[in-house]
């Protein structure tokens, strides 16, 4: 599994195949159950998902958090686990007019930084343990 810090994958590693039915990713990415500890750190780091610059949650401890995307608060019991892994793969298979970036896509993007140019912004192990992590969120409030 990769650290928090790792780097985007590369596109010489390529994408790991999956399956889109309906609105959702059923399997994992790894074939393995992501960590909910390293999701919520990939969450909240200001510097590698950036979820809380659109996102707002239950984390008192984080100041400015979003107001433009769903609060994450009850992820967990509003989407099963393979809808929020679509969602992070890329939210434009399910809303093609969404600002959510695609986390696990390499083709047909435009406007790419060049630092990002043919990786994508997380790794399918960095994606299973956001998606783990946001099962945890099953409180609605």
């Amino acid at each position: 599994m990769l650290a928090l810090g790792a780097t985007a994958a590369s596109a010489q590693e390529g994408l790991r195949p999956f399956a889109v039915v309906g609105d959702a990713i059923a399997a994992s990415l790894t074939g393995a159950p992501g960590d909910a500890e390293r999701g919520l750190k990939i969450v909240t780091n200001r510097q590698l998902g950036l979820c809380l610059l659109c996102h707002s949650g239950p984390y008192p401890q984080e100041r400015f958090q979003g107001t433009m995307a769903p609060d994450l608060t009850g992820a967990g019991a509003r989407w099963n686990e393979g809808q929020l892994r679509l969602r992070m793969v890329d939210a434009a298979r399910i809303n093609p007019d969404t600002i959510m970036p695609p986390y696990y896509r390499l083709d047909g993007l435009t406007r790419v930084a060049a630092g990002f140019r043919g990786k994508t912004i997380l790794s399918a192990e960095q994606i299973e343990d956001v998606v783990a992590y946001l099962m945890t969120l099953k409180d609605t409030r």
